[in-house]
């Protein structure tokens, strides 16, 4: 299966500000919000880059099935 390269994969993403707006669009969604209550505090800890990569990331894995 073929990888798709994400902004964090790359050294410099096209538009950084496209990025920050999508992150902060994701995380003020209600589904994500639900989604990080149902999280133990551990991973609640982490960045909000790296929150909203494993809500994207678990989210198409739900969706490919």
């Amino acid at each position: 299966m073929a990888r798709i390269q994400t902004s964090s994969d790359r050294q410099s993403s096209d538009n950084p500000q496209i990025w920050t707006h999508l992150k902060n669009a994701i995380a003020a969604s209600s589904g994500f919000q639900r989604w990080l209550l149902e999280r133990d505090t551990q991973f609640q800890k982490l960045s909000l880059e790296q929150q909203v990569q494993r809500y994207l990331r678990e989210t198409l894995e739900n969706l490919a099935y």
